[in-house]
């Protein structure tokens, strides 16, 4: 078929539906489903998804879990004859909101300023799950392709079922191409394949270097403190230009891309004066390279400090796994690292946390053609090829399990949205196109042959 004859038409189909798919959305960021703090809220919002999709002429649907893992809705509308079928995937849970005080609306009620819709979730990723429906409705009752919805609710924590769920649904997950909208896209009108994804690893540190505080003016200069020697610990993570010193990381060739200095600043809204960390090119150090990051410190809080020396202080340090690498590879190396550099002799201790695999995704073949030229038409711009220092450990779960099925990794974000962040945003222009696109996408691989 040629895309380009039919673009109007399909391009009314989707203004018909922009109205309800926003309306759908805002539905959905009301739905404070934190899969962190509130189980019951993804089991909600799980259940609302499903009724969306049987609502969408889906011909079966179901909200399905593994274990003592969050709900997962699956739902199918089935292929024609010789049709392939396309898998689509986004995630409704959200990450917490942080300051309610430095949001400028109430973050569980989506909020449009100017050409921005404001909200927890708006963005990453109940956008996605949006787009998705509403691409849906617009091809009608009877899609060109065969098309299966999956909805996953653990993503945030780290999809730690979903290895199972693929396992026990496999044969109601197969699929010809698997569109995976989760990722972000170049900048606000230019859109993006993402080919590369970091993985990640995070484990918890505790130093000891006392059976109990004790006073510091007596001991202090003699007695090591647990905070102190947790800081210095902690510190060797980095050498002197910021670069990752842990031994044993992999990284990855970074694509010939110039991600602007200036743009980078503006997007991080960084101080003035504070310098980057480590060394190479931008896109080396944020997608293709290893980066460790300190989230978080248990100690005496300041309100409550003392003269006393802390007995024991624990930190939550983060990985981010090179694409390529191994990430439970990644984690042991880190544990080494930090065992082996703590000083004074201090007590370590260290419990394994999250591991999400890295990833990397071909586009070439006759589905990678149709999509950039699904882009090409809605949003005038060839797309980006680019990377991303976030981690989708799904895909790798899907393309080990569906190694002939082609992965495209799209987004309905742009660098400005602020996901995870205060004041996260979805460009409704974006969210139009990212529809229009999936639209064309869907009608595009109707030409492709199906499984056999």
């Amino acid at each position: 078929m040629n895309l380009a004859e039919h673009s109007s038409e399909l391009e009314a189909r989707v203004d018909a539906v922009m109205e309800s798919a926003v309306e759908e959305l805002t539905r959905l960021v009301a739905i404070p489903s934190v899969s962190s703090l509130n189980p019951d809220q993804v089991v909600a919002n799980a259940e609302h998804i499903a009724d969306l999709a049987s609502r969408a002429g889906a011909a079966d649907v179901a909200v399905v879990t593994e274990g003592q893992g969050l709900p997962v809705v699956i739902a199918h509308w089935p292929a024609p004859e010789g049709a392939p079928t396309v898998l689509l995937y986004s995630h409704g849970d959200v990450q917490p909101t942080g300051d309610l005080s430095a949001w400028g609306s109430e973050p569980f009620t989506a909020t449009r300023r100017g050409d921005r819709l404001y909200g927890r979730g708006t963005a990453d990723d109940k956008g996605g799950v949006a787009a998705h429906l509403a691409a849906i409705r617009a091809l009608g009752d009877r899609p060109p392709v065969g098309i299966t919805l999956l909805i996953e609710g653990e993503e945030e924590i780290g999809s730690p079922s979903m290895a199972a769920i693929i396992a026990a649904h496999r044969s109601e997950l197969a699929a010809d191409v698997i569109v995976i909208a989760d990722a972000v896209n170049w900048e606000q009108g230019v859109p993006s394949l993402t080919t590369s994804l970091r993985g990640v690893a995070d484990c918890t540190v505790e130093v000891r270097t006392l059976d109990h505080p004790l006073h510091s003016g007596q001991f202090g200069g003699v007695v090591p403190d647990a905070l102190t020697t947790l800081c210095r610990l902690l510190a060797t993570l980095h050498d002197e230009n910021g670069d990752v010193a842990v031994e044993g990381l992999g990284s990855y060739p970074a694509p010939d891309l110039e991600y602007p200095e200036d743009r980078l600043r503006a997007e991080t809204a960084i101080l003035d004066g504070v310098e980057w960390t480590g060394t190479g090119s931008l896109v080396e150090r944020m997608w293709t390279r290893p980066s460790i990051s300190v989230l978080a410190i248990d100690a005496t809080p300041v309100a409550q400090a003392v003269n006393i020396l802390p007995a024991a202080a624990r930190a939550k340090v983060s990985l981010r796994v090179a694409p390529g690498d191994d990430a439970g590879r990644a984690l042991e190396a880190l544990t080494r690292h930090l065992e082996s550099h703590v000083g004074f002799g201090a007590h370590v201790s260290i419990s394994a946390g999250q591991i999400g695999a890295p990833g990397l995704i071909g586009i070439s073949g006759p589905a990678g053609q149709v999509a950039e030229e699904a882009f090409r038409i809605a949003w005038g711009h060839e797309p980006v090829e680019m990377g991303c220092g976030g981690a989708i450990p799904l895909i790798t779960d899907l393309q080990q399990t569906f190694p002939e099925a082609t992965v495209l990794v799209t987004a309905v974000t742009d660098p400005d949205s602020r996901m995870h962040g205060i004041d996260e945003s979805l460009h409704l222009g974006d969210f139009r196109r990212a529809i229009l696109t999936e639209v064309l996408l869907l009608t595009g691989l109707a030409d492709l042959p199906g499984r056999s």
